[in-house]
């Protein structure tokens, strides 16, 4: 007998799951023998379920049946019905409430990654869209149920396009071209019951067809959003609501990997089609980290409201609160961990509100609470190496003066794009203050409506990050054991140590170092030193005594040695010339007095390293300077 296939839809009603669900499994393997033919998941009929998933509907049982049942993090959940009826869940319905009293046209909210974008998106489209179940069950135990009428009647009232661009990560044009007609498709293919629409015309369902088989022109893609939502329309006789949730993914990814240009005149006109002057759009959503209005994505929105991580309003709704995280750490019987989370994963300002990383948190209390840079460990990084990689010595001197807990000051500009980053370095802390790796933490003053804040890493988990990128960016040659070896020869003074571990990455790393300078061997080292950062404030190129040192490593408890290190670079030199051109440098730190700042500050010894570089030889001098001997 042939093996019978169902598609995922068909299976979802079996098992009671989403179809969304289902295509999931599919993706990860975990249904034998499903495999896809054209757009749709053909799966076994005899398919058993999995053992994931069988848990999941015992556990909701318990929780049915036990009042006290300990509800799961979310982990990577962001299907408003899961997390809602299966999970902890903290309750930010009330943003339903703000976006209807507001009335606006396009709403626009600019927050980091794994903030809780995808979830709250997913929200509002339970809430809003037509369907064919009760979907309010899902929100009459909910803060905007208790609100009223005057809110619960617009639940289940409207059609809804929803695009998600949060997994477009492709790195070049072509598969990236590819991933947005197939999230275009995936949607259409939702709205499936417009093919035998009454209310529709035929050149209508021939458009639907050819998006749905892959057929459609380029140019019929980009208007396809304005297009679906004038069908909706059309069949149900009400205006559209339409959700784009990390809208600018694609256009970071263009950024990075050289087809800007390509993505930009893509997005812009699908959504111009769908956001300008349409006369079938209830209200739209998105979400994204940059608000790229110089872009014209958004040119002739005269009713977009753009909510970024400086304005008040909406402040509380994506991420925690201290009082949310407080109310989580009693749920799972772990009030005395509340300062350890707050270490680790608060120090966010969006307005004058206080806010925790949720993705972070989440993970922390299903990591048994044991803490992690779990933000760190997803995707999105990249684009934080690629500053650094390009960075001037004035920028990389300043990210290490952030590591040491320290402030810089900035022009912040929430209205940059991405070409604008490598331009200026008021343009890469913007970036970096949007994106979740700085915060404010002063309003110095307002310049042309645009504010010059103090900025510093909110947290450890960020600063982790920092020190990571630093390294990455140094080569993979920065190898545990190199940096072992570096510290622990600063540390003791080592100078054969030293001079054996730069010798050993000189040899390894660039093939030739005939015509380096001093600034190389000095950004080398100072790449390192991001290791010692919680020990140490580090200093480069800083105005000490009668001149300029390369770098100072001054202790945080007074009660340690200090450290200076001076570099001289010279041009085929070998043995005793080494030796010679070390030892200048630590002449030079005597000559200058460059001990004198330390020892203003209380610090009374003092290790003295010169360093002689030339080409791939090096080596290293040492001294220790005790005061009073």
């Amino acid at each position: 007998m042939d093996k019978k296939w169902i598609k995922a839809k068909e299976l979802a009603k079996l098992w009671g799951l989403s179809s969304r669900r289902v295509n999931q499994l599919c993706k990860e393997n975990l249904l034998p023998g499903a495999y896809k033919e054209g757009k749709f998941w053909m799966i076994p009929s005899d398919v058993e379920k999995p053992e994931t998933v069988r848990k999941k509907k015992i556990q909701t049982e318990e929780m049915k049946i036990q009042p006290n049942f300990t509800r799961p993090c979310p982990v990577g959940i962001t299907s408003y019905k899961e997390v809602a009826k299966e999970c902890y869940y903290v309750d930010k319905t009330l943003l339903l409430k703000n976006i209807i009293d507001d009335h606006s046209k396009v709403f626009l909210f600019t927050r980091p990654r794994r903030f809780g974008k995808t979830l709250m998106m997913d929200m509002v489209r339970t809430f809003f869209e037509k369907s064919d179940v009760n979907t309010s069950q899902y929100f009459e135990n909910k803060k905007i149920w208790q609100e009223g009428e005057l809110y619960q009647q617009y639940q289940g009232k409207y059609p809804v396009i929803f695009f998600s661009f949060k997994d477009a990560h492709q790195t070049n044009w072509e598969e990236m071209y590819k991933s947005l007609c197939f999230t275009i498709r995936e949607e259409f293919s939702r709205h499936i019951e417009l093919l035998s629409s009454e209310s529709l015309t035929e050149y209508d369902k021939k458009y639907f067809e050819n998006i749905m088989r892959d057929t459609a022109e380029s140019t019929e893609y980009q208007f396809a959003l304005g297009k679906l939502s004038a069908m909706l329309a059309v069949h149900y006789k009400s205006k559209v609501i339409i959700i784009i949730d990390e809208y600018d993914t694609p256009i970071q990814q263009g950024y990075l990997h050289g087809y800007y240009d390509s993505v930009v005149g893509f997005m812009r006109n699908l959504f111009s089609a769908a956001l300008k002057d349409n006369e079938n759009l209830e209200f739209g959503v998105l979400t994204g980290i940059l608000r790229i209005a110089k872009e014209s994505l958004f040119s002739g929105l005269n009713n977009l409201v753009v909510n970024t991580i400086l304005d008040e309003k909406y402040s509380a709704y994506f991420g925690f609160t201290p009082q949310e995280v407080q109310e989580m750490s009693i749920y799972y019987g772990k009030p005395e961990k509340v300062q350890e989370i707050k270490d680790w994963y608060d120090g966010y300002l969006f307005g004058r509100q206080e806010i925790y990383n949720p993705w972070s948190v989440i993970n922390y209390f299903s990591n048994d609470c044991k803490s992690k840079a779990f933000w760190s460990r997803t995707s999105g990084n990249e684009i934080i190496g690629q500053m650094i990689r390009n960075s001037n010595n004035q920028i990389y001197e300043n990210l290490t003066l952030l590591l040491q807990g320290k402030e810089v000051q900035a022009i912040v500009d929430t209205d940059i794009i991405y070409p604008e980053i490598d331009e200026n370095s008021d343009a890469i802390y913007s970036f970096l203050l949007v994106s979740g790796y700085l915060r404010v933490t002063n309003v110095i003053s307002e310049m042309n409506d645009t504010p010059i804040c103090s900025l510093a890493i909110p947290n450890r988990e960020i600063k982790s990050v920092f020190q990571k990128e630093i390294m990455d960016q140094n080569g993979k040659l920065f190898t545990g054991t190199i940096l072992r070896n570096f510290e622990m020869s600063l540390r003791t003074g080592d100078a054969d140590l030293f001079t054996n571990t730069l010798q050993n990455y000189l040899m390894q790393s660039v093939s030739c170092f005939d015509t380096a300078q001093e600034n190389f061997y000095h950004g080398m080292v100072f790449g390192m030193l991001a290791i010692m950062t919680d020990k140490y404030y580090i200093s480069s190129n800083r105005e000490a005594g009668d001149g300029r040192l390369d770098i100072q490593l001054e202790p945080k408890e007074k009660n340690q040695k200090g450290y200076i290190i001076e570099f001289k670079a010279g041009k085929e030199l070998a043995g005793e010339q080494l030796e010679e051109l070390a030892g200048n440098a630590i002449a030079q730190i005597y000559d200058k007095n460059y001990l004198e700042e330390m020892r203003q500050r209380g610090i009374t010894e003092i290790g003295l390293f010169g360093i002689g570089f030339s080409g791939k030889h090096v080596v290293v001098k040492y001294e220790n300077n005790v005061e009073g001997v």
